[in-house]
């Protein structure tokens, strides 16, 4: 499993500026952050993954990042990708197609073959985001901008809106 000292030197290696935050109590979910932090929801990050069944008959695992107020709907990231089926996959496969326990999944150092969606509601500003990093007792505070230039994966539309096909509704960063 990924800890705090890897996501450290993997964000001191590209020089940006971050704090790992020591926290009042064990968390077991991102979704308790914003009370940890004293932080609003929505600026408190979340990483769901889900178990898509494509209209092909694949079974494939997905990430979104999305802020704690603002978690994807199965429905939404199903559109998105023109899905037979979404549904939010078991500790189990979060722990395998992340390498981080369930509930404290961090968006950064994510393995390469997994897909990486971000939701495009986060706000991106000069303020701190908070994320979870993979332990109970800390996480993780930078600026948005630097995270969103360190994060795998495409922005995405996931207001749960009818979407007209995935190429319109997803967007390459930069």
């Amino acid at each position: 499993m990924k800890d705090a000292l890897a996501i450290h030197r993997r964000l001191l290696a590209h020089q940006v500026h971050h704090e790992i935050v020591r926290l009042p109590r064990p968390m077991t979910s991102a979704r308790e952050l914003p009370d940890m932090v004293s932080a609003a929801p929505e600026r408190c990050l979340m990483v769901t993954v889900l178990e898509v069944a494509t209209r092909v008959g694949r079974e494939v695992v997905v990430a979104v990042t999305s802020p704690v107020a603002l978690p994807p709907r199965p429905g939404a990231v199903g559109a998105l990708l023109g899905a037979r089926q979404v549904r939010h996959a078991a500790s189990h496969v979060v722990n395998a197609a992340t390498d981080y326990a369930d509930g404290l999944v961090c968006p950064l150092l994510l393995p390469q073959p997994l897909p990486v969606f971000i939701d495009d509601r986060l706000r991106v500003d000069e303020g701190p985001v908070f994320m979870p990093i993979g332990e109970r007792h800390t996480a993780l505070s930078l600026r948005a901008r630097d995270l969103l230039e360190l994060l795998p994966g495409k922005l995405a539309d996931l207001r749960g809106a009818r979407l007209r096909g995935a190429r319109g509704a997803v967007a390459r960063r930069h």
